[in-house]
């Protein structure tokens, strides 16, 4: 498995659309901040057939350190909670072999 950086994405989609890099960058970075000013006013960001981004609140709880066995409280905090919707679904489902293929 490998990594895929922002850099290489954007390199990748300024291939495909022949379109200057700098305003790819502008593009994906604008993309990615809308992104994240929504889900911090705790809207549900739903892109049809890709998948479903929304935040949960995580509950305050009481953990271990194991290491000293030492109790410590948790503070409750939000998350992002990420559900892949039908394409992408069927497209993992299909074997890494193939896959390798469709694209």
């Amino acid at each position: 498995m490998s990594t895929v950086t922002k850099k290489e994405l954007i390199d990748r989609i300024a291939e495909q659309t022949q379109a200057k890099r700098v305003v790819v960058k502008r593009i994906v970075q604008a993309f990615l901040d809308e992104i994240t000013a929504e889900l911090c006013k705790n809207n549900r960001l739903e892109f049809r057939d890709f998948g479903v981004f929304e935040t949960r609140t995580r509950a305050a709880r009481i953990a271990q350190n194991p290491k000293t066995l030492e109790r410590v409280e948790v503070a409750a905090k939000r998350t992002v909670k990420f559900k892949m919707g039908r394409l992408m679904r069927e497209n993992l489902s299909v074997p890494a072999a193939k896959s390798a293929e469709v694209k």
